[in-house]
């Protein structure tokens, strides 16, 4: 047998028959669209957006979020057709490996942890920092910065980062509920999606009398912007290719697509789904249509606020909040709110991306690849208890102690790895088994796959060497547990071994 043994689809097709042993099937078509919504805008809108336009794209970061949208609407096509058709727990994982086999599928569930468990981290790291500005607006105090920040960040006065308290104990929280159960998490995400998404409504009305059109011009950065100091005493230099022109918009794309990954994660849910068949799509591709929308206008008012070079060298992660403080006078209220808003939309997008690297793991422990463990469920709520508790301590030990910006672009860089696959495998299958029922169907598969596939590749050239190099290490890593452990404990290579040796 090779590295590319397939789960057969009948195998499959099999597991998505209810079983009153496995997970608790409790969402709609709503309540999938929410947990999309509830997983998209968060860290990537409050906080990448002005990264993206203060250090590559300026102005122009709406064209990024315009391209990052397109080759996420190329591969939530292919999400969808995969999801409707395979309603399982376990997302791109469990996709590629009915179609590209074991090996393939092994390094895509390992590449899902960058997307699931350090996006968590990345968005715990922000909700650490605006809890802070809501500490100083409504209490006048925060957090000492040793205490909400990594060893290697370091104060503009000299204080060196020790630990993010913060951000552990707002995972420590979430973790608790999820263990709980899925129901009474979708319930919490679907109050904090009406918030959020009130709050991002009322910043574009109201700030959209506040844009400067002087803000805007020129759209793009260029070459000759200069150089900046950062808060933490770094130079920014916009010469550099990657941070104006074009190649910044493409920077910029890749760094503002981290803002897009809930959509997929809403895949991640199948087994929690009453109708996966007919619901999966709608959650899938309704929930990126709405964000995507509300994003390109948001980065258009944001951007036209204030000069992007000031995301940079004042507002940092906090820059929505003083965007609306420095720049739309008599609304301080808003910016208050803003925080609030932001604090609990960050929990939940922490909260569904938890969700989805545990139901990732739970498939991928299922198929023997990982520890049982992963797939033991509690005896009374039927969530992957052991599980949460020990993607907790991973995600907690990275918003700890690493910076955001390098948890976040290696968000991005698996999330985009993960998207390419699963584009190719609607490929593959649609070749090789044209017979299976498919409830929805990528439209013009011929163009939108490869499109996409070619989109996403893109993003990741632009996102620099050296997220390249944590991947390749990353994945070293992975196959390192894979030979040493998931090839051995393989249920599909058991199985046939079964069954050869008893045709012989």
């Amino acid at each position: 047998m090779g590295l590319f043994i397939k789960k057969p689809l009948g195998q499959l097709m099999a597991d998505t028959t209810d079983d009153a042993s496995g997970l608790k099937r409790t969402l709609g078509a709503g309540a999938l669209v929410a947990l999309g919504i509830g997983a998209i805008i968060g860290a990537g809108l409050f906080v990448r957006t002005a990264a993206a336009a203060g250090g590559h794209a300026g102005a122009a970061v709406t064209l990024s979020f315009a391209i990052a949208a397109f080759g996420c609407a190329l591969a939530g096509l292919c999400y969808a057709e995969f999801a409707s058709m395979i309603p399982i727990a376990g997302s791109a994982y469990t996709y590629s490996y009915t179609t590209m086999g074991e090996f393939v599928a092994w390094i895509i569930g390992w590449d899902l942890v960058l997307e699931y468990a350090l996006g968590a981290a990345t968005v715990a790291i922000a909700w650490s920092q605006y809890l802070n500005q809501l500490l100083s607006d409504f209490f006048h105090f925060t957090i000492p910065y040793q205490w909400c920040h990594s060893p290697f960040q370091a104060s503009a006065a000299g204080v060196h980062g020790i630990m993010n308290i913060p951000a552990v104990a707002i995972l420590l929280i979430l973790t608790l509920l999820l263990i709980k159960g899925t129901s009474e998490s979708a319930f919490f995400n679907n109050i904090i999606v009406i918030v959020k998404v009130s709050i991002v409504l009322l910043i574009i009305v109201f700030g959209w009398h506040y844009i400067n059109p002087a803000n805007h011009t020129p759209y793009l950065i260029p070459a000759n912007a200069g150089k900046i100091r950062l808060n933490t005493g770094q130079i920014h230099d916009y010469a550099d290719a990657l941070n104006h022109g074009w190649l910044g918009v493409l920077r910029g794309a890749g760094i503002v697509f981290f803002a897009f990954i809930g959509f997929d994660a809403v895949s991640t849910a199948a087994q929690d789904a009453k109708n996966p068949r007919r619901d999966m799509p709608i959650g899938i591709l309704v929930s990126l249509v709405i964000c995507t929308v509300l994003y390109i206008l948001f980065s258009h008012v944001l951007t036209g606020l204030a000069p992007y070079k000031e995301f940079l060298s004042q507002g940092s992660e906090a820059s929505v909040s003083y965007a609306i403080n420095n720049y739309m006078p008599g609304f301080g209220w808003l910016s208050k709110l803003v925080t609030v808003a932001i604090l609990a939309g960050f929990s939940s997008v922490i909260l569904v991306m938890l969700l989805g690297q545990t139901r990732v793991f739970y498939t991928m422990s299922k198929d023997g690849l990982v520890p049982s463990s992963f797939s033991r469920l509690h005896a009374k709520f039927r969530t992957p208890y052991k599980s949460q508790w020990m993607f907790f301590i991973f995600v907690s030990l990275f918003a700890a102690f690493v910076p955001d910006n390098i948890v976040g672009d290696m968000t991005s860089i698996g999330t985009l790895f993960a998207f390419v696959l699963v584009c190719i495998g609607i490929m593959i299958l649609r070749i090789k088994s044209p017979e299976v029922k498919r409830p929805f169907k990528t439209p013009l598969y011929w163009v939108v796959c490869p499109l996409g596939a070619l989109v996403c590749l893109c993003m990741i050239a632009g996102l620099g060497w050296e997220n390249w190099a944590r991947l390749f290490v990353w994945l070293l890593i992975g196959f390192v547990i894979y030979f040493g452990y998931g090839i051995k404990n393989s249920k599909v290579r058991r199985e046939q071994r079964e069954d050869n040796n008893e045709v012989t």
